[in-house]
């Protein structure tokens, strides 16, 4: 037992040492809080915009899914994962191109609105990148309440909506959260789709790039520190929480 524990003990140390990147010596940081503050700003708001599209569209598509037949499932969550399995680069180039002025942005250019380098084309990518994650996450959490519950819950005279919110939503809460935390943070941290679709504004993993490529580490570790205390903490605290309730159960 105690070999076993110190063997885990050191591949902890082990996936944790890149955090050590923090400590290194880099020479005097360099803070510019215009370009972190804007930063900032941009990834919080616009992703919290995407968050919001992402669970009005995604949650009751999960909860189509996973009332689905097994085959109709099956070929839904064939559609979900070659969302989630498209390389990042790749995405962003197909997205630049399908809302490209020769394809669907064709269509809204005469209205005014842009679908590259602008708010709306940096919360469509952020939607794309994630909404994969949270559809997939919401169904295993819909999966976990019993599906008696809810059929007496129909027989007792409510509908659909109250259904949901009296009976599977209190259930499958923590998983829901779970699935959204895993949503933000990787809409939150994308950077290969948005470079190409939205390098104007730019949020915090352009922020980065660019101050690495123009200034160099120093003026990179304060921009960093803040992304990963943004990005970090939601998923950490919402699966501590679904595992507390797992434990107790």
């Amino acid at each position: 037992m105690l070999l076993r524990r110190t063997g885990a003990v050191i591949f902890a140390a082990a996936l944790l040492y890149p955090l050590c990147g923090l400590f290194v010596s880099v020479g005097p940081w360099r803070w510019d809080g215009g370009t972190i503050a804007g930063a900032v700003r941009v990834s919080l708001v616009l992703t919290g915009i995407a968050m919001l599209v992402v669970v009005g569209l995604g949650t009751p598509m999960a909860l189509y899914v996973a009332r689905a037949s097994a085959r109709e499932r099956l070929w839904w969550q064939a559609v979900l994962l070659l969302s989630v399995l498209l390389p990042p680069l790749a995405l962003g180039i197909l997205l630049s191109l399908a809302f490209g002025p020769h394809a669907l942005g064709a269509f809204f250019a005469p209205l005014g609105i842009r679908l590259t380098n602008t708010p709306l084309a940096f919360v469509v990518t952020q939607v794309y990148v994630s909404i994969g994650y949270y559809v997939l996450g919401a169904v295993a959490a819909i999966d976990s309440v019993p599906k008696a519950l809810e059929i007496q819950g129909g027989l007792l005279g409510q509908d659909r909506w109250n259904v949901f919110w009296r009976v599977t939503f209190p259930i499958a809460r923590l998983g829901l959260a779970v699935a959204l935390s895993l949503a933000w943070v990787r809409a939150l941290t994308e950077f290969g789709a948005v470079v190409i679709t939205a390098y104007y504004p730019a949020g915090m993993p352009v922020a980065l790039w660019t101050s690495l490529e123009n200034f160099g580490l120093p003026a990179v570790m304060p921009l960093l520190v803040v992304f990963l205390v943004t990005a970090l903490p939601l998923p950490w605290l919402a699966h501590i929480l679904a595992q507390r309730r797992l434990t107790r159960a």
